[in-house]
């Protein structure tokens, strides 16, 4: 699937529910089911600047040219929302990622039910995953 028709999924699926305390809980369900990342990876080094609450983010680029992304946190609503990024994100080519419009966030309205730091840190977690890309595409370019 596209990124577009992915995140056209999610806004469905959202709009679905009214009540943004049972968007909440779907949102603390996708954390909840977020695969463990190993433990390996939950060091300095992959922990995303700029949130408040801990997020540890791990990509790899696939032998077909697509990127993995892992990721965990330490805030359940946190961990929801990564798991909604990598969703998306996830098993795509580091050019789509780098050219997609995010809108589902301003869609499902998720960006106007955040705190100012929840939203600041979506920003960096939005920008972390966007840097893999980057660093994956000029990795590829090089071959």
């Amino acid at each position: 699937m596209t990124i577009d028709q992915i995140q056209n999924d999610i806004v469905e699926e959202f709009s679905e529910v009214d009540d943004w305390m049972d968007r909440y809980a779907m949102i603390i369900d996708l954390g909840n089911n977020l695969p463990e990342i190993d433990e390996k990876y939950k060091t300095p080094d992959h922990l995303i600047e700029g949130c408040q609450s801990r997020v540890w983010l791990n990509a790899d680029l696939t032998p077909d040219g697509k990127v993995h992304y892992m990721a965990d946190s330490d805030a359940i609503i946190v961990k929801g929302i990564i798991s909604l990024l990598i969703q998306v994100l996830d098993n795509q080519t580091p050019d789509d990622i780098l050219n997609s419009d995010l809108h589902f966030i301003d869609d499902i309205g998720l960006s106007e039910h955040l705190s100012p730091t929840r939203s600041n840190g979506l920003l960096a977690m939005v920008k972390q995953m966007r840097l893999y890309a980057l660093a994956f595409q000029a990795k590829q370019n090089m071959k």
